[in-house]
């Protein structure tokens, strides 16, 4: 429906992210040899944000602000199709809350923290984020 729409809008850039993105999801279906469920699909599309961030990332320390531009705004597409993330203080509750389960009191403890709490936050937390504040509360 997106596709058509962007179609008729003659908006470009939505209408190549879109058929982008129901490309890569049909390959994955193809590998798999069915359809993918609803946690495959998020999955394919944070993998697809992430390269965009990854992306933006090498265009700036490259200075190359037109790239950093179409990979934003790819990205910012590819994200209205994401569930919302949660900032920095739900992620923070989260974490808190893990470290006290697990008791962990150091560094050394970061991989009891760090797996239960991914499983919890896939697809609503960047993994890279949760890592940063798990480190910062650990440490």
């Amino acid at each position: 429906t997106d596709l058509k729409q962007a179609m008729r809008e003659r908006d470009t850039a939505r209408r190549d992210t879109v058929r982008l993105l129901l490309t890569t999801i049909k390959n994955s279906e193809i590998e798999k040899g069915d359809e993918l469920d609803e946690s495959e699909t998020l999955a394919l599309l944070q993998k697809q944000a992430k390269q965009r961030r990854d992306s933006m990332s090498a265009y700036e320390a490259g200075d190359r602000p037109d790239l950093v531009e179409s990979e934003r705004a790819e990205l910012d597409i590819i994200e209205s199709y994401l569930p919302q993330q949660m900032n920095e203080e739900e992620i923070l509750a989260v974490v808190d809350a893990q470290i006290a389960q697990t008791g962990a009191s150091g560094m050394k403890d970061m991989g009891r923290v760090m797996g239960p709490l991914m499983s919890e936050l896939r697809g609503k937390a960047d993994g890279a984020t949760v890592q940063r504040l798990v480190r910062e509360r650990l440490s």
